[in-house]
């Protein structure tokens, strides 16, 4: 398996440090407001990469945290006159109820940074000790970036050239301009923790190292991130681990391209910004995920809303697809000897997880897995219109269930859903139009395709119709498919 490693500038193969286990940290939101697609990309495409690891047999211990104490929640916490825990708390839930909505698995383990602050002062006063910071009157500590031999290593950047063209905030305790922040001290109304240093909160670059060294060790497998987090943050965090445990932080970088709406830079200045929450609120999750990963991760996304109506349609193709193999194979004859279709259904399916699986692992590239999927889709529609009556249930069970866990593998859920929530009205218009006795809504349904048909064969197209207006008055969809005719609720 390759995996495009980005302080390597290239794919190398994935050589776990422990044989079939991988160790797997992604930084987690900064808890103020609704995340936006943006970010959701990014967890997104972590939680492919971890599923896919799962697929392929590996043991997968992934962390993920949760930045609850920082400059944008003290500020959110002072506009709305509320303290900073309360935005933090509001707004830690609120993202891992998006997460769940957007199909995105719990990670193993959540630090919350509020909850991690011995940790921290533990590695601060490590890199105290050692020369690699420095506390200074004020009660601030920070880190000398020079006094680190190593630094650009994850960049590329070299110390001389960021001298030059930053713009340093001016503070007359900092030995460097370029030295950064590994604890502040306490502000009047600002959330604080004492330590050593005097009343203070870390710094943003602090917490995920220590939160890596307490939970998952260094160095680990994969630490992933966007592609903006690559500098200074990364590159902060991987300084702060070489000189105070003198090992690398991570064997392999991974980083996420940007997201884009319409061609142009989300902003909300320019009124192209959007939460999460509120495109799951108008459109399926699973739309979205299929949206998103029909670009490789690494690459810059263009989100559009054109785009995600399209996919929609896209996710229902791969839907009826599978109904219709599942539908198929219900009402099949026992299998014989399998004819020419039923052998090219089942090479096909082979040949699409073999596919699948190629493009996945090169650099989890899942638009040409989602291509392998899509290949497999045709052959299976072509094979129901072709197959007539011979219809095999083992080939057209095999097709359901590859494109199924193929598609689980990404996140997207293509099953169909139990039925037995189809109305009870549904016995009141049977009755009706065609004669039924029982009380069971899924015997109520059937008996109404079969009248339906029965009205269609002898051309009474009023009966026919009335019962396809009664069904469609009771939210529900009367498909005629090449399987045969079937009933569902509305998407």
């Amino acid at each position: 398996m390759l995996i495009y490693n980005s302080q390597m500038h290239r794919k190398q193969e994935l050589k776990t440090i422990e044989p079939g286990k991988v160790r797997m940290y992604v930084c987690g939101p900064t808890v103020y407001d609704q995340i936006h697609i943006g970010n959701a990309r990014t967890f997104l495409c972590f939680d492919v990469i971890r599923r896919y690891l799962t697929y392929k047999g590996y043991e997968v211990t992934f962390a993920q945290n949760l930045t609850d104490v920082d400059d944008k929640i003290i500020n959110r916490a002072n506009e709305q006159g509320r303290t900073a825990a309360e935005v933090a708390e509001e707004y830690s839930q609120a993202f891992i109820e998006q997460m769940h909505r957007f199909g995105i698995l719990d990670p193993d383990i959540r630090p919350r940074a509020t909850r991690e602050i011995a940790a921290m002062q533990e590695m601060i006063q490590g890199l105290i000790d050692q020369g690699y910071a420095y506390a200074v009157p004020s009660g601030d500590v920070y880190f000398s970036v020079r006094s680190d031999t190593s630094y650009g290593v994850l960049s590329g950047r070299n110390v001389d050239e960021l001298m030059s063209g930053a713009r340093v905030e001016e503070n007359d305790q900092k030995r460097d301009p370029l030295d950064f922040a590994l604890w502040k001290a306490a502000k009047p109304g600002e959330p604080s923790w004492p330590s050593p240093w005097g009343n203070g909160r870390p710094g943003w670059h602090t917490e995920c190292v220590a939160m890596i060294h307490r939970y998952l060790g260094v160095p680990i497998d994969i630490h992933g991130g966007g592609a903006d987090l690559i500098f200074p943050h990364h590159e902060n965090e991987t300084a702060q681990c070489m000189c105070n445990w003198h090992t690398a932080l991570a064997n392999c970088w991974m980083h996420t391209g940007m997201l884009t709406i319409d061609g142009e830079k989300m902003s909300k200045s320019l009124g192209n910004f959007y939460t999460l929450k509120e495109v799951l609120d108008k459109y399926p999750a699973d739309a979205l995920r299929l949206l998103m990963l029909q670009t490789h991760y690494r690459s810059p996304l263009d989100f559009s809303f054109e785009r995600l109506d399209g996919t929609v349609g896209t996710l229902e193709r791969l839907k009826t697809t599978v109904k219709n193999l599942r539908w198929a194979a219900k009402n099949a004859p026992e299998d014989g000897e399998l004819n020419d279709p039923d052998r090219a259904l089942t090479k096909a399916v082979k040949e699409a997880t073999a596919e699948f699986t190629a493009q996945m692992d090169d650099d989890f590239n899942t638009a040409g897995g989602l291509a392998a999927i899509f290949s497999l889709v045709t052959t299976a529609n072509t094979y129901l219109t072709e197959a007539g009556e011979d219809i095999s249930m083992a080939a057209t069970l095999r097709a359901a269930d590859a494109l199924e866990e193929l598609a689980g593998v990404l996140g997207i859920d293509l099953s169909e859903k139990d039925s037995s929530g189809l109305p009870h009205e549904l016995v009141d218009l049977a009755k009706e139009k065609a004669g039924y006795a029982g009380d069971d809504p899924e015997e109520a349904a059937q008996a109404l395709i079969d009248a339906r048909q029965e009205a269609r064969k002898a051309k009474d197209w009023g009966t026919a119709d009335a019962i396809r207006d009664g069904i469609t008055a009771l939210g529900l969809v009367l498909e005629d498919t090449a399987a045969g005719a079937r009933l569902r609720k509305k998407d």
